[in-house]
């Protein structure tokens, strides 16, 4: 089992994410920016390898415009070295690494548009895989996307387009996750078996969607769809209800008694999960510690001091809803 949080670390002072606007675009603010990016990553992944977190989701914006048709600039050649060297790190130290691409690429939008955009993206982010020499266990996480009045025909047009239009590396690496609004673990299983794409399950989109699957069987039905050698073990994103606040809303700061319960229903199952959790890091280390003393991960090196994040504000307490007065009744 591996154990991390997804593209920012907030106790290091850089950031892996730095950008600018188009109408700034050039080629020489392109490489600064792409340079310190990936010195960036390169300072997160050995943060977490020091404090036993080897999982860790890498932000979409590594190459700014990467995918924009204002980008011309050969930056796979210019930084082929770079991520190289990022690869040959993580494979040294077991890392698993994986994308989640913004909620812009749709596979199954009837725009035709939208769907090629999406495909350039996906190309795109699989590239830095592929540029880090990184296997098929390296993953592209994506939802099923939008319903647009017909989800029967949403479907088929995502099947479509997984067939027939990606490329084969981007294929290799795509996983499809369910949600919390549209489409349930039963129905990413349909895609499933129409494409072999497999599912990474979200328990908390289950706990919101579902079709009565208990956890506990959910999760095996999900890691049915990984192959052992192809797509490694299965990943998933782990997150929890907010006390208080609406359904679907992330607790701000992992919750002991949420997590060890969640832990009754792994039951043995093997499983990299992402805790999809404000605090970040404060919270994969945290989780690290529990597994830790669940038997789940091995036991922290001699002498480790896991690090203190007391300088960081408590989560605020849930909001109190003050009810709407009602409309006085009609006479």
């Amino acid at each position: 089992m591996k154990i991390g949080y997804p593209c920012v670390n907030e106790t290091l002072p850089c950031s892996a994410a730095g950008t600018f606007r188009l109408a700034s675009y050039s080629e020489e603010r392109l490489v600064a920016t792409v340079a310190g990016n990936l010195a960036c990553l390169r300072q997160i992944l050995e943060w977490n390898v020091a404090q036993g977190l080897l999982f860790f989701r890498m932000g979409s914006g590594i190459v700014p415009f990467g995918s924009h048709e204002v980008n011309t600039f050969p930056w796979q050649a210019h930084f082929k070295a770079d991520f190289q060297a990022l690869g040959a790190y993580i494979r040294q130290h077991n890392l698993r690494i994986s994308f989640h691409p913004d909620q812009f690429v749709v596979l199954n939008s009837p725009d035709p548009a939208i769907v090629q955009r999406s495909i350039a993206e996906l190309v795109y982010q699989g590239s830095m895989l592929d540029l880090m020499e990184l296997d098929s266990t390296a993953k592209l996480q994506i939802h099923a996307g939008g319903a647009y009045g017909d989800k029967d025909a949403a479907l088929a047009r995502w099947t479509h387009t997984f067939h027939t239009m990606l490329p084969d590396a981007v294929k290799a690496r795509l996983v499809v996750e369910n949600d919390d609004r549209l489409y349930s673990l039963r129905e990413c299983l349909g895609l499933h078996g129409r494409t072999g794409v497999p599912i990474l399950f979200d328990n908390f989109h289950h706990e919101c969607l579902n079709h009565g699957e208990p956890m506990r069987e959910a999760l095996r039905l999900a890691a049915a769809t990984w192959h052992p050698t192809h797509d490694g073990v299965l990943m998933m994103d782990y997150s929890s209800q907010a006390p208080g606040e609406r359904k679907g809303k992330h607790t701000d700061t992992l919750v002991p008694e949420y997590f060890q319960a969640f832990l009754a229903d792994l039951d043995g199952l093997d499983v990299d999960m992402m805790l999809e959790i404000k605090d970040k890091e404060a919270s994969a280390v945290r989780g690290a510690q529990l597994l830790r003393a669940a038997g789940l991960l091995p036991p922290a090196p001699a002498g480790y001091e896991p690090p203190v994040f007391a300088d960081r504000p408590a989560p605020a307490p849930p909001k109190k809803r003050t009810p709407k007065p009602k409309a006085p009744a009609a006479t």
